[in-house]
């Protein structure tokens, strides 16, 4: 029987264009034959049959063809591709029998009742054959590659979504699955069958079932499951050396036209699946009503942060978006995907320049009639900082009070700092320098009508040279993953959170605060490296090396909490952001000592620039690792209040 399931299939296969019309050819016939035949052959009947048939079948091929029947695919037929062919049978015949009156044709009545049955029958029953063969045929052609080339693959979860993914692997499967078995935990499905694939365990048993069925991938099928289960099920699917994949929220599959090419979408397991909290989503409307009409400038726009930015602004409808950055195929990239989304919709800028350049950026102030400054331009990679932190000084802290002074000048409504919680007791050159620069804001909204204000946030995954990337970057290229201490441990948010605050930062915003976000407990380095790799279907220090290379300049172990009440942060409205109750400032002290870094930066003099930053943070405590070692506390300029 498999091998005339194989020869029936290779045969239809090949001839597939032509066989449904053969097949609806041969079956008009027969339809017509059969009452002729069951009332028994004669002269006069065999006569009447030989000049109605060619009426018969042209009639009957051409409905099928007018409803477009041969334009499905039988291997994918359906109800209502099968209803579609009933219609049809009985349309072709309902159309000859008018045709043969209006002509005067004699045929008896029964023939046209008879002839009708039998071609509703003999359609229906034809398509559901041909169907199965190819199915049958199909599978059965595939089996010899099944044990060399295919991917055993397990799946969580028993619901209509597997239920259309395994229809859609049986019908189409690029990847080459092999469904050996589904895991639920909904007891009453345990021990019964999707489309022949048994359930047979609940998801506590997932290690279990992965050895018992040398299962190789697994495939997360539950796209509306809660954030607390999906990470206790991926924590439980990282320990089995499968390679996992997850199946998009139930949201984006709407979004992209239904649940059409479900395998396609299915996605890699990523590090914001296991972070265990629901991901902090804001009302927009009031962001919203304040980004409408308005002229907006990002700088830094085609960064992960401002490019993101970018992408939300834009979708508020304002009046201008300006987008300045230094690097310009970052520039060019988000101006062509925001014009690929918005078209004529968005009016849009784009500004080559850097924040350093005063004139510049005056050139540009005094043309546009800014009305907001999401300022995201800046230097941001710690060790790189720590070896040239003239650098930082130039683009954080001058560029800072450059885009400061312009926004001043220029009367813009409203200044938005991207900080970070780096700014906090910093360690490090680079976190020394927002840190000025969040003086630098709240020094100027003290005497300027622009309000003046900082957003300060902890790690952003998947942000350009962030630790997830070269996670990435290191595992395919065989290890080993480099964690920098065992004990390393950092607070997260994704990209679009980080905006969100930033963007409802500055719709609230009365001028001169420092918001922060409560992003919950803090996150061990070393157990992202281990989640990663299981992720990637490895094993850590077996498939993957990983390897500690010690703390980098200016890096510390554990970054300061950023929402502790007793140090002077204060609950705003908005569930999760906060506000730090500013410092009192020596504004004159300040703009002196900023006179003094960036002479300093421009002529290289790098002892002098650590030890004013030094002055202006009092905080900040360089640490061994750093390129110039204290030498006392010397300050420069004048002293900070």
């Amino acid at each position: 029987m498999p091998a005339l399931y194989n020869k029936l299939y290779t045969f239809l296969n090949r001839y597939r264009k032509y066989i449904p019309i053969i097949i609806d050819m041969c079956i008009a016939v027969f339809s017509y034959f059969i009452p002729f035949a069951i009332s028994g052959i004669h002269s006069l009947k065999f006569e009447i049959f030989k000049e109605t048939l060619y009426l018969y079948v042209s009639i009957y091929i051409l409905t099928f063809i007018a409803i477009k029947s041969y334009k499905n695919m039988w291997r994918y037929t359906g109800i209502v591709d099968l209803y579609r062919s009933l219609c049809a049978a009985l349309l072709s015949n309902v159309l000859f029998c008018v045709i043969t009156l209006l002509i005067n044709l004699y045929i008896p009545y029964y023939v046209f009742l008879i002839a009708t049955a039998v071609s509703i029958a003999c359609t229906v029953s034809v398509r559901i054959i041909y169907r199965a063969i190819l199915i049958i045929g199909s599978k059965s052609n595939n089996k010899t590659h099944d044990n060399q080339n295919s991917t055993n693959v397990m799946i969580v979860g028993a619901g209509q979504a597997t239920s259309m993914m395994l229809e859609e692997i049986r019908n189409n499967n690029p990847n080459n699955y092999l469904v050996k078995c589904i895991v639920d935990d909904d007891k009453t499905k345990i021990g019964r069958d999707i489309k022949s694939v048994p359930i047979v365990s609940s998801t506590e048993k997932i290690i279990e079932m992965t050895k018992k069925y040398n299962i190789q991938e697994i495939i997360l099928s539950i796209p509306s499951l809660d954030v607390e289960n999906k990470k206790r099920i991926l924590e439980i699917c990282a320990n089995t050396q499968c390679k996992l994949r997850i199946l998009p929220e139930i949201y984006s599959l709407i979004a992209q036209e239904g649940y059409n090419d479900l395998v396609n979408k299915i996605r890699d397991v990523e590090v914001e699946d296991l972070l265990g909290r629901e991901p902090i989503v804001l009302d927009c409307q009031l962001t919203k009503e304040y980004i409408h009409n308005k002229v907006v400038m990002v700088t830094g726009g085609g960064g992960s942060i401002g490019s993101e930015l970018c992408r939300q602004i834009a979708s508020y409808s304002p009046k201008n978006l300006i987008i300045l950055d230094i690097y310009e195929n970052n520039a060019y990239n988000i101006q062509q995907e925001l014009t690929r989304n918005y078209g004529e919709l968005l009016n849009m800028e784009i500004e080559i320049a850097s924040v350093r350049d005063k004139n510049k950026l005056e050139q540009i102030f005094a043309s546009k009639n800014i009305d907001i400054v999401y300022h995201a331009a800046a230097h941001k990679h710690v060790p790189l900082m720590e070896k040239n932190p003239e650098e930082a000084v130039k683009n954080n802290i001058i560029g800072t009070y450059n885009t400061v002074m312009m926004a001043d000048k220029y009367k813009v409504s409203k200044f938005v700092l991207i900080s970070t919680d780096k700014a906090v007791n910093p360690t490090n050159v680079m976190g020394a320098t927002k840190r000025i620069c969040e003086m630098i804001v709240q020094a100027y909204d003290k005497k300027s009508k622009t309000d003046f204000v900082a957003v300060r946030f902890g790690n952003v995954l998947g942000s350009n040279g962030s630790v997830i990337p070269l996670f990435v970057e290191q595992i395919k290229a065989g290890g080993p993953v480099t964690v920098t201490h065992e004990e390393i441990t950092r607070y997260f948010m994704t990209i679009p959170e980080a905006v969100q605050l930033v963007m409802r930062a500055s719709a609230i915003a009365k001028g001169g605060e420092i918001f922060v976000l409560d992003m919950g407990e803090p996150v061990k380095i070393k157990d992202l490296a281990y989640n990663i790799i299981r992720l990637s279907g490895l094993v850590p220090n077996k498939d993957i090396e990983i390897t500690y290379t010690g703390l980098r300049p200016g890096e510390k172990l554990y970054e300061e909490l950023l929402i502790t009440e007793d140090l002077g942060q204060t609950k705003t409205d908005i569930e999760k952001i906060f506000v730090e109750k500013p410092l009192e400032i020596n504004v004159n002290a300040l703009f002196e000592n900023i006179k003094i870094l960036e002479k300093a930066a421009f002529n290289m003099d790098l002892d002098i620039e650590l030890k004013v930053i030094e002055a202006l943070v009092p905080t900040y405590i360089r640490t061994p690792n750093d390129i110039i070692t204290p030498d006392g506390g010397c300050r420069l300029g004048a002293e900070i209040a």
